[in-house]
């Protein structure tokens, strides 16, 4: 048989075959090296943890670790040792570590990962550690999730501490039912309590707290204050403020949670009058602060405008808000009460008075003025409305009316000691104050004049350093604070000496400015300018800062 030349039955094609027996073949390899090392065959150090010993292959630990490459293949008095003690790492993570270095696979269980995953850590076998991390989040639940916030945040593994706390902010409801919730030391409950970014309503708090203390009710019943003064008591719903937080066995029995009742209380009556750090709402609730803004002129003074606008101080979007009914009127006061806001007057003597109430978001008509006037003010007192001096179109008016919201009706109460109109009226630490204003169309007074509700009774106060006219005040943290009358400071009174002073300087000069505190700052909004233009800017002012 002629089989042919070599060059005919060979040809070269440049390229070498390869063969590949795939993975089965590694996978013998690990295998039979694990048998050479259970039964301690070529093994060429041990490995001393606890009180066990493991024979290994100084190769393969180090075709795995960085840790062990650094210290056999280097200067370290260890690469020339037999038995090499490793201290950090328990017997049991050990051996789960060396079954992974030698199989490829390891048995994790809930236990036990921790502790694996430490040793990965610390030993540098990085693919151990990501199958601790994958068996740690595919298991996260609310029964779990705070302590892996603290292994997660330990390790600065960022994406399970992420997730855990997503967990965390989104389920708090289930996460405070659990005992890992219910055995926190308190500076971690506290801190919790304080964090704006749980997604729960102020009363799941509340009950969470609770449950915290009666879990060891007499080691923790004295740690009571510190957390209801962490908690957003005004805001809770008023039945379950009645029904579970006041009619509790505990709050009943602390003295000190007393002035918390009583702030709680009181915001529910006097509403914004009342406030601190535990009247905010938090981001996450659901609620926010909103700064309102109320018909007006356009730019050129004549239209009037009937819409309504909302601004979010923190996101800086305009929202639409419900319409007040055929009131394209000017000149009028509006107030806020109870997170609702009213409206009344405006020209030309007009009585009416609307009430916005936020929750429905409509407006309705309650009680009307008894006399009919624009140019004047409102504020809100000890829960009731006041509606102080103003204009009815042949003289300005001493009058002042008080409005019940419960009788929806106004009465007459003391009169001014001056008629004035488009003064500032503001309430603060009790007390009304009617400041500045206009005597006649010539003539505006210094003049600060203050009602005592309990008196019944009017006084002067420490007169302003300026003499204006279509100014507003507001009230915060015990001070009053006055813009517009074109002047292009805001001013500040302390009702606790009787002191004015000067808070801050204003890029312009404006008047018939709005004027309102929101987020703990004094937010000056819109106006006309020098040349009676209608501005659209706005102010923050910190007095803080």
């Amino acid at each position: 048989m002629d089989f042919g030349s070599e060059s005919d039955s060979y040809s070269d094609s440049g390229s070498d075959d390869s063969i590949c027996s795939g993975s089965c073949h590694a996978e013998h390899i690990l295998q039979v090296l694990n048998t050479f090392r259970q039964s301690g065959t070529f093994t060429d150090v041990v490995l001393l943890v606890e009180d066990r010993e493991f024979p290994c292959h100084r190769a393969t630990l180090c075709a795995s670790s960085q840790y062990f490459r650094t210290m056999f293949i280097g200067q370290l008095r260890e690469s020339r040792q037999t038995a090499v003690r490793l201290k950090e790492v328990s017997a049991a993570a050990m051996e789960h570590l060396l079954d992974f270095i030698y199989e490829g696979r390891v048995r994790l269980q809930e236990e036990s990962v921790e502790s694996v995953f430490h040793a990965a850590d610390l030993l540098d076998v990085p693919a151990l550690s990501r199958a601790c991390v994958d068996f740690l989040e595919k298991r996260m639940c609310p029964s779990n999730c705070l302590g892996l916030i603290d292994f997660a945040g330990l390790y600065s593994i960022d994406q399970l501490l992420v997730r855990c706390q997503g967990i965390l902010y989104q389920s708090f409801e289930k996460v405070s039912k659990q005992e890992e919730f219910l055995e926190l030391p308190l500076d971690r409950v506290l801190e919790l309590l304080d964090s704006e970014k749980l997604q729960v309503q102020e009363e799941v708090l509340v009950e969470a707290a609770l449950g915290w203390v009666y879990h060891r009710r007499n080691q923790r019943k004295a740690a009571l204050k510190k957390l209801m003064e962490r908690l957003r008591l005004p805001l809770l719903d008023p039945v379950f403020f009645t029904d579970k937080l006041e009619a509790d066995e505990l709050m009943q029995e602390c003295c000190e949670c007393r002035l918390l009742l009583q702030e709680a209380r009181k915001y529910q009556i006097y509403g914004r009058e009342i406030s601190s750090e535990r009247t905010k709402p938090r981001r996450r609730s659901g609620w926010a602060e909103m700064i309102v803004v109320i018909g007006g002129c356009d730019r050129s003074g004549i239209s009037r405008l009937s819409f309504a606008e909302k601004l979010d101080p923190i996101s800086g979007k305009w929202l639409p808000s419900a319409t007040l009914p055929g009131y394209s009127k000017c000149e009028f006061a509006v107030c806020e009460l109870q997170n609702d806001i009213y409206v009344s007057g405006g020209q030309l003597n007009s009585s009416d008075v609307w009430r916005f109430m936020s929750q429905l978001n409509q407006w309705v008509r309650v009680g009307g003025l008894l006399k009919g006037r624009w140019r004047h003010k409102m504020a809100s007192l000890r829960g009731k409305l006041y509606a102080v001096g103003g204009y009815n179109g042949h003289q300005r008016l001493s009058s002042v009316e008080c409005f019940s919201v419960f009788e929806n009706a106004w009465k007459a109460v003391a009169p001014l000691l001056l008629p004035v109109s488009s003064s500032a009226v503001v309430s603060c630490a009790g007390k009304l104050y009617v400041i500045g204003g206009a005597l006649s169309e010539e003539c505006n007074t210094n003049k600060v004049q203050c009602y005592d509700p309990v008196k019944d009774q009017w006084t002067y106060v420490s007169p302003t350093p300026f003499s204006q006219r279509c100014i507003n005040a507001v009230s915060l943290n015990g001070s009053i604070y006055v813009a517009g009358g074109l002047l292009d400071v805001i001013y500040c009174y302390t009702p606790k000496i009787d002191a004015w002073s000067k808070a801050a300087e204003l890029a312009m000069k404006v008047e018939s400015c709005g004027l309102t505190v929101c987020n703990g700052k004094v937010y000056v909004v819109g106006g006309r300018d020098e040349f009676a233009t209608a501005i659209d800017r706005m102010w923050a002012f910190d007095p803080l800062l």
